[in-house]
């Protein structure tokens, strides 16, 4: 059966759009250019910050997303990945303006976490605020009996702080030092394993980095773009970018 064109909706930023695409490639099975899948990419860095947007104090990005997801189906893409979590607020509405799949990185998280830690069931979320704040990975983990550990309000105004900073070139180690920080503060509340849940997070913390498993959403989405594509039935997916 013929693979699926893969569309990737980023800008969101530039750097977590380039770091999808490069788990993709990292995740699927190819010993020459032909086995890899066809990726569709609108880096579209003008959409208005979703953040700001979802507490009412910035520009509606939904249009935005709207004209790139629409543009994406009309090129070719068969499924669409979006590598910025909050910009899953306007998920259900994203969908909608499409006949394509498009797939949701909370519950793509959710499922790779359940399998591949079936015994964790108290996970820490390291996100935007507006993510932690709509309950984006709560639900999803709901679903798999998980519970949620969120960070205290200076512990997240500290880790949108590490994202910021993402944004604007800076991965030195102050910066991966101050994440560490607060996954640990997570920890020390009983989460067993912690959410990279805000695309730039997992390019300053990778698993390994903490006394407890870091699980990159990311990484999850790629995984479950690549299954989708291949429509997996009993076919390997490359375990490169774990």
């Amino acid at each position: 059966m013929p693979e699926k064109i893969v569309g990737i909706l980023g800008g969101m930023g530039p750097d977590a759009t380039v770091d999808l695409f490069q788990k993709i490639l990292r995740s699927t099975p190819a010993t020459r250019d032909q086995d890899h899948l066809r990726i569709l990419i609108d880096c579209n860095s003008k959409i208005p910050d979703r953040n700001e947007a979802a507490l009412s104090r910035g520009e509606d990005p939904f249009p935005y997303l709207r004209e790139s997801a629409v543009g994406l189906e009309k090129a070719g893409a068969q499924l669409i990945a979006i590598p910025c979590n909050a910009a899953h607020c306007w998920h259900s509405e994203i969908q909608e303006c499409v006949r394509i799949p498009v797939l949701h990185i909370m519950e793509a998280a959710a499922d790779h976490l359940a399998e591949r830690y079936p015994d964790v069931r108290r996970v820490g979320l390291l996100a935007a605020t507006v993510t932690v704040g709509r309950g984006l990975y709560q639900r999803a983990l709901e679903r798999s009996r998980i519970g949620s550990i969120v960070p205290t309000e200076d512990s997240q105004a500290r880790v949108m702080e590490v994202i910021r900073a993402v944004k604007a070139g800076r991965w030195g180690e102050d910066v991966r030092r101050l994440i560490r920080q607060q996954g640990e503060g997570l920890a020390s509340q009983g989460a067993q394993a912690v959410i990279a849940g805000c695309t730039e997070i997992p390019l300053v913390l990778q698993d390994g980095d903490l006394s407890i498993p870091v699980v990159d959403a990311t990484l999850a989405l790629a995984l479950r773009a690549v299954r989708e594509a291949r429509e997996e039935k009993g076919r390997g997916v490359c375990s490169t970018a774990i």
